[in-house]
């Protein structure tokens, strides 16, 4: 019974019920050892009616196993893995030990586990209880968190149960504190007679805390519970509450009792302790005094204070005895863990052992595992450089796992060990920058990497120098990497740079976009779409982002997909794909925060700032370029600095304030290395031409305009052409400047441009008394703009036919949704969410349902939930159906 919990009873009646609702949630039950976490999740397991439990318990002496508490939660419903898509099916078996290791990609794997929770949620639902999640193994922790977080459409509660203050980042929780006077006289009354000062006294010095209540009443004497001598001083506290019991058990029922506080396997302890003498009535002894459980295959501490006591009441040589005895009985990662527990000082072979057991690890997916094996591992190794090695890989693990933090530090360490030697210390070097850029300073991250003297250095190199702004780098860079024999990444890197310093870089750009039929690996599509870049052909640079973001989803890309993203949402948005690219750098967001990319992070920021800016909303505007800037600023990012920076100078120029938006983009390009960007300066240079004209600095204007005609000099796509034919026309006189914008009319292949410009032509045919011929390309804007969601221009475009002459309705904000402009299929699709618009277009392309889970870490289930939502909002019955509203919209 349950004593006074009657605010968490209904926290977790009101979890369950939202799930069987099919709206799912997790609960963090969080709270001091003893304070009645593992109660209150019994009592969830036992309040889901016909719903399925699934339930797992972390295990401290199972800490460093990778997948072990995930193995004891999902072995029941391994039966259900044939419903998967593919790649999450073999993710899930390989970590399971059921099949070879997959792909190692850890979003992979964790897409896997929630999707098989979906699949053992029907049809009634699916509770999944985890207990002592401070103690489960990081590969498990992991996973479920990342399915936790993404519970909203699945009939599934997970309540989990943490002790102390562990972070468990982006799920409700709720603190289990001690019980209040009257429920805690009523616990102790059930099982002691106390005098009432006494129940006072024990409630007011042990703060409610059911464990310590009741086995601190236990301990007293008859006097001290009738109050007639003090209770003791201080009060026994953690493993002393269990401490004489541990001292009454027989020496082999202790012994048995130290074997099972290291190894969890009942068949492993029973025959460890037969080995060392323990006798057979030693584990039925620990069960009777009420120590341990047996369930299943694992033998289970009452309570982890209890394996505490156990514990610390052993001596060190006897700890080593335990592990030595059950090394000897085990195999694989158990025995690598167990002869390091056995070790005493610098072992090389127990080392390797152990770095044999992350490599496994490793190939599973288990990252935070194999960074904690190669830790352990570089302790044990006696050889310095051998030692600098295992850290090196540790750091490696520790950052794909998304541990950030602890990758450096390691890095730190193994730059201590690795002496002299020239290759480590090179390879920690490139590790250490590209930590740098991801996460941290991107100056710094230069600095590193240009001391490098490999090709695929000098690209890290330019990378980084590409994200801080820092042009001088890149021409540097660019000129050492021509020393290197011809091939498309040096091609590109020795372009870039001869471009950069005003050369004739043209030529090496130009063969290595010719090799895009050779590209296989999506960094190389991103290395062509730079090189499309400083050509001046934004349209190919977009179409090369996609092609990146297309190969990374199906590749198995461990931590490379956030990053990827960064660039396919950039594509979107300049496309006039607005919903898209929100919706691809929402995704990316959460990735990148799982991942710990935090300048990743940033850039997915600054983009939906700028989407934010071309929609007309400030608010989320300002919050989301607020954000980006908190980071990309004090880390030097000067590539997403000047997006976000960009996109609050959009947001003026859409909502025609010109001086203000002609002061920001003149900001911008005066901003140097870490502050701003070279790239964002010449891509956003025909919205400064724009916003200098409509602030009336006609000079400025015709400067910039000198500028972008140089930086567009080489450039070959008819989108190229058209944008500079735009801005030639802002800063004609009326009469010539008609034509230039109707040649830029003509040339445009991107619908969204050709909308601005056809808004430009529209105001000055007006201007020049041709309404007539404004009303075509004033429509045809307005059109456009509603579509992709771009109110102030819908806005601009509507007031501009209205005072050309045509009268038409128009909403005061976004784009009509369904239900109030149904003929309007085009604009429909403005009424999904980013979510259910990814899923649209995937479907668009002919995915199937399991496809496009595996492609956007969902589960099958959620894919056909959100179809479930996307059919009534459009109107629509069928897959073809929306297809087909997909390629229309795509096409106007």
């Amino acid at each position: 019974m349950l004593y006074g919990r009657s605010v968490e009873t209904a926290a977790i009646d009101d979890l369950i019920d939202r799930a069987r609702k099919g709206s799912g949630g997790a609960l963090v039950l969080r709270g001091e050892a003893g304070a009645g976490k593992t109660a209150l999740l019994d009592q969830a397991a036992s309040r889901g009616g016909p719903m399925r439990v699934l339930r797992t318990t972390g295990v401290e002496a199972e800490a460093d196993l990778a997948f072990a508490a995930l193995h004891q939660l999902l072995l029941p419903v391994t039966g259900l893995l044939d419903a998967l898509p593919e790649p999450q099916a073999e993710a899930v078996r390989g970590a399971l030990g059921l099949a070879p290791a997959g792909s190692g990609d850890r979003f992979l794997l964790a897409a896997g586990v929630l999707s098989l929770l979906a699949e053992a949620a029907a049809p009634d639902g699916l509770i999944c209880v985890v207990d002592d999640f401070q103690w489960l193994d990081r590969p498990s922790a992991d996973a479920l968190l990342f399915a936790a977080r993404r519970l909203g459409t699945e009939p599934i509660a997970m309540p989990l149960a943490v002790r102390g203050d562990m972070p468990v980042k982006g799920l409700p929780s709720l603190e289990i504190a001690g019980l209040a006077g009257p429920a805690a006289a009523e616990l102790l009354d059930a099982g002691f007679t106390l005098a009432a000062q006494v129940r006072r006294d024990l409630v007011a010095l042990t703060g409610g805390n059911p464990l310590a209540l009741r086995e601190t009443a236990r301990l007293l004497t008859p006097a001290q519970r009738a109050g007639r001598e003090p209770l003791p001083d201080p009060l026994p506290g953690g493993a002393q509450l269990f401490g004489d019991r541990v001292a009454a058990l027989s020496a082999g029922a202790r012994l048995t009792a130290l074997l099972a506080a290291v190894e969890s396997d009942v068949d492993l302890v029973l025959r460890a302790a037969a080995r060392l003498g323990a006798g057979e009535a030693a584990l039925p002894e620990l069960e009777s005094a009420g120590l341990v459980a047996v369930s299943g295959t694992h033998v289970r501490f009452r309570h982890p204070l209890i394996r505490s006591a156990v514990h610390e009441t052993a001596s060190p040589a006897g700890r080593r005895e335990a592990h030595a005895a059950l090394a000897e009985l085990s195999g694989g990662d158990r025995r690598a863990w167990h002869l390091a527990g056995a070790a005493l000082g610098q072992d090389e072979p127990v080392a390797a052992a152990l770095a044999l057991a992350a490599e496994r690890d490793r190939d599973r997916g288990g990252y935070g595992a194999a960074a904690t094996a190669l830790t352990r591992a570089a302790e044990l190794t006696p050889e310095p450089l051998v030692r600098a090695g295992r850290l090196k890989d540790a750091a490696v693990a520790a950052w794909l796992g998304g541990r950030p933090g602890q990758a450096e530090s390691l890095l730190a360490e193994a730059r201590e060990f690795a002496g002299t030697d020239a290759a480590l210390t090179m390879e920690i070097a490139q590790l250490r920058g590209r930590f740098e850029l991801n996460s941290g300073d991107a100056a710094e991250a230069v600095r590193i990497l240009s001391a490098g003297d490999s090709l695929d250095m000098l690209a890290d190199a330019a990378e980084a120098a590409s994200y801080a702004g820092d042009t001088a780098a890149i021409v540097d860079i660019g000129r050492r990497a021509a020393a290197f024999p011809e091939g498309f990444l040096r091609d590109v890197l020795a372009g870039i740079g001869a471009t950069l310093a005003g050369g004739d870089g043209h030529d090496l750009l130009r063969r290595a976009l010719g090799r895009t039929g050779e590209l296989r690996e999506a960094a190389e599509f991103l290395w062509a779409s730079a090189a499309a870049s400083h050509l001046g052909e934004v349209d190919l640079s977009a179409e090369l982002a996609e092609r990146a973001g297309r190969v990374a989803r199906v590749s198995g890309m461990t931590g490379q997909l956030p990053v990827v993203l960064e660039f396919v949402a950039t594509a979107d948005r300049l496309a006039g794909r607005l919903a898209d690219s929100r919706a691809v750098s929402e995704e990316g967001l959460e990735l990148a925060r799982e991942a710990g990319y935090v300048n990743t992070v940033a850039a997915h920021l600054a983009n939906l700032a700028a989407v934010a800016a071309l929609r007309g909303e400030e608010k989320p505007c300002a919050r989301y370029a607020g954000e980006a800037l908190a980071i990309a600023v004090p880390h030097r990012v000067g590539l997403r600095a000047g997006l976000a920076a960009y996109a609050l100078a959009m947001l003026d120029l859409c909502l025609g304030r010109f001086a203000a938006a002609h002061d920001r983009f003149t900001a911008i390009a005066a901003a140097g290395p870490g502050a701003g960007h070279p790239t964002v300066v010449w891509r956003s240079t025909p919205d400064r031409i724009e916003a200098a004209v409509g602030a009336g600095d006609a000079d400025a204007a015709r400067a910039a305009l000198e500028a972008y005609e140089r930086w567009s000099a080489h450039a070959g796509t008819a989108e190229s052409r058209a944008l500079l034919a735009r801005c030639r026309g802002l800063v004609l006189p009326d009469d010539r400047a008609v034509d230039a914008l109707g040649e830029a009319s003509r040339l445009h292949a991107n619908p969204f441009e050709a909308a601005r410009t056809g808004l430009l032509l529209g105001e000055r045919l007006r201007r020049t008394h041709r309404p007539g011929e404004a009303r075509a390309h004033l429509r045809a804007a307005y059109e456009t703009f509603r579509r992709a969601g771009a109110a102030p221009w819908a806005r601009r475009a509507h007031d501009e036919l209205r005072a050309a002459g045509e009268s038409l309705r128009q909403e005061k904000d976004a784009p009509p949704a369904p239900e109030v402009a149904p003929d309007v299929r085009g604009t429909a699709l403005d009424a999904l969410t980013p979510q259910e618009l990814r899923i649209a277009t995937l479907v668009a392309e002919g995915a199937t349902s399991k496809e496009i889970a595996a492609r956007l870490f969902l589960s099958p289930r959620t894919v056909e939930y959100h179809l479930y939502k996307i059919y009534p909002k459009l109107g629509i019955t069928s897959r073809t159906e929306l297809a087909r509203l997909v390629v229309l919209r795509k096409a106007q």
